[in-house]
């Protein structure tokens, strides 16, 4: 008797992508690995997904929608930029190598067309001209899709040492820094023994980032009204 094959759809597809994706990281997904996750022959998956690439394209719409579901910020073009970057870098953390995948797409499904409009009316109220605009809204995107990549890379790396060790190298580093001279390495040892390197990837460290980005459009806008 012919084993039947299990019945599969686009939502047990993208959701069995999310799972590998969370294993094994982006470039370990395959259709051929998501085809035997999915219990079935490679070949099915192209009756709802002609390339990878459209797989990725799926998954950055869903990823687009879900930021739109969450975020309701109003209030001044600064308010709403701030939530939506607190919304982006969450919704982005919690699914793993989503940043990657919004930055490998390109906008050519619905919800990543209405999240980018979003994010433009965001600044519509500005003084801003069109050029600027889009600017803006390329400057805080990116800001936001390197933060969370940046850490990501980092608690992988981390994991990573730690699968080959017990312990990270922090011995080994203060080493090869006291060995190093004032001129050469003074300044990041002194940063580095003082622990300010541990507040990468936190919420200071965002808002920060974005606070600094926030004052650079304000200062645009003040020397245009001049």
């Amino acid at each position: 008797m012919k084993k039947q094959q299990p019945h599969i759809s686009e939502d047990k597809i993208l959701k069995a992508s999310w799972e590998l994706l969370g294993e094994e990281g982006i470039e370990k997904l395959s259709m051929r690995r998501l085809a035997d996750r999915l219990g079935i022959q490679a070949p099915s998956l192209y009756w709802y997904f002609k390339s990878k690439q459209e797989l990725y394209q799926r998954l950055a719409n869903q990823v687009s929608k879900i930021i739109l579901d969450e975020f309701h910020s109003e209030g001044d073009w600064r308010e709403q930029l701030t939530g939506l970057a607190v919304t982006v870098r969450s919704v982005l953390s919690r699914y793993p190598c989503s940043t990657q995948l919004m930055m490998m797409t390109l906008p050519h499904e619905p919800d990543i067309i209405r999240f980018t409009n979003r994010m433009l009316l965001c600044v519509e109220s500005t003084p801003l001209d069109q050029e600027q605009k889009i600017q803006v809204v390329l400057t805080l995107v990116n800001y936001v899709y390197n933060f969370v990549l940046d850490n990501y890379q980092h608690q992988r790396n981390v994991s990573a040492i730690l699968k080959e060790r017990k312990d990270l190298p922090g011995g080994e580093m203060l080493h090869l820094l006291d060995s190093m001279s004032e001129t050469e390495a003074g300044l990041f040892r002194r940063m580095f023994k003082s622990g300010l390197f541990e507040l990468m990837g936190t919420d200071s460290a965002f808002q920060f980032g974005l606070k600094l980005i926030l004052l650079g459009i304000e200062q645009v806008i003040k020397e245009q009204e001049k």
